[in-house]
């Protein structure tokens, strides 16, 4: 995990819209801290929708089989007697 380890730091810049930045620098945020916070969310969102395409054929394959034969789980489950 990217916290867990001492990130290499580099300097950027950057366009802001000027009444933003006005209004992150009066309510003390910081701006270097939410960037990268919400750069992570987004690349994480991104990694994941990239590999759901990648692996679609795979996700539709397995569904369609478990759609003709059902789960091997449902013929196994216990059923009590009454």
């Amino acid at each position: 995990m990217m916290s867990e380890r001492q990130a290499k730091k580099r300097a950027v810049n950057l366009f802001v819209d000027v009444d933003l930045l006005d209004e992150a620098r009066r309510l003390r945020i910081n701006m270097s801290e939410t960037l990268e916070r919400r750069l992570r969310i987004i690349l994480k969102a991104e990694r994941e929708k990239l590999w759901l395409e990648e692996n679609q054929a795979a996700i539709d394959s397995i569904n369609a089989f478990i759609d003709r034969h059902g789960l091997l789980a449902s013929r196994l489950r216990y059923r009590p007697t009454e």
